[in-house]
């Protein structure tokens, strides 16, 4: 039976789009590796932020809604998305996130299964943390050369996504007997899982029995996407999900990977991703993000879409001017 490898994507909701990008190629500095649209909602963008190759494992993307409303974490979201640095990196870190000119609400510096950890959230409320580890050197990664950051302070992609359940016994069934992660380790009262390749993020949760329950929108995770092999390792771990009385969604075509949608036992949205064709389908990769690209299904509505999304200003150099 398949299992999966750890985390393919994280998704999330966002306010103004300018500011978004800003943010995180700007200030935390990653690459925007592909600027569309929400395929369910052409209107908004779809923003993708990885390193230079838009690696699965290091890529967070945005549904920006200027208008949104605020979301309200709680039990059943995916509350905190960490990433991961190389040893001596968080002091780095910490200064850049409490500079005069961040837009990072810095909350503490503290220690999570034994590593350092820098917590914060962004311009419109995400929560994130960064976590200094040897797991850093180790993944598969490529600095972006262009980023405002140095190379051996970047983001090296994902560590960990968090989330509370009120209970947890349902949701760590799923995990270890259907998707395959294993239980690694406790701190306090977080459990952590892995995947076949810790290296690309741990699913983290605790029980919180009294928590209320999440409110989708600005400022939340909207799901977690899991490395799910090929397509047919997708199919076999879609019917076993299944099986375990679960309703998951056919596979869909996303045009850089197929995915498959379901909710977990605690309410956590989660998703099932290939890991091919990849970002480079549809542009080189020396330019990736620097232009809107659209599915073969959207090219037909092209004009309509440009003309109702806001310019995008890069804070880095385009390929030509570099």
């Amino acid at each position: 039976m398949p299992s999966i490898g750890g985390i393919h994507h994280v998704t999330a909701v966002a306010g103004d789009p300018q500011e978004n990008l800003d943010f995180y190629a700007g200030e935390l500095g990653l690459r925007l590796v592909k600027r569309s649209v929400n395929q369910d909602d052409p209107t908004t963008y779809h923003l993708f932020y990885a390193d230079r190759e838009g690696r699965p494992g290091t890529d967070l993307t945005f549904f920006p809604f200027p208008d949104g409303r605020r979301g309200r974490t709680g039990a059943g979201i995916v509350g905190e998305v960490a990433f991961q640095v190389r040893p001596d990196s968080l002091d780095y870190w910490s200064d850049r996130l409490r500079g005069p000119d961040s837009e990072a609400d810095v909350k503490q510096r503290g220690e999570r299964f034994g590593d350092p950890v820098l917590t914060f959230s962004g311009p419109h409320g995400l929560d994130l943390a960064i976590v200094e580890t040897e797991q850093a050197t180790e993944r598969e990664w490529t600095a972006w050369e262009r980023s405002p950051v140095p190379e051996q302070h970047q983001l090296r992609g994902f560590h960990a996504v968090r989330a509370r359940e009120t209970s947890l016994e349902g949701t760590q069934t799923l995990v270890t007997d259907v998707l395959g992660m294993e239980h690694v380790g406790e701190d306090g009262s977080w459990h952590r899982y892995a995947g076949t390749d810790p290296a690309s993020g741990y699913l983290e949760l605790r029980a919180a029995p009294q928590a209320q329950r999440a409110r989708g929108g600005r400022g939340t995770v909207h799901h977690v996407a899991w490395r799910a092999g090929d397509e047919s390792d997708e199919k076999r771990l879609r019917e076993a999900v299944a099986d375990h009385g679960l309703n998951p969604t056919d596979v869909i075509d996303r045009f850089w990977f197929r995915s498959v949608y379901f909710r977990e036992p605690g309410g956590v949205l989660f998703e099932l991703a290939t890991e091919e064709p990849g970002f480079t389908a549809d542009e080189p990769l020396e330019s990736l993000g620097e232009r809107l690209v659209l599915p073969p299904w959207l090219e037909d509505d092209r004009d309509e879409i440009e003309n109702v999304l806001a310019d995008l200003e890069l804070p880095y150099p385009t390929s030509q001017e570099a």
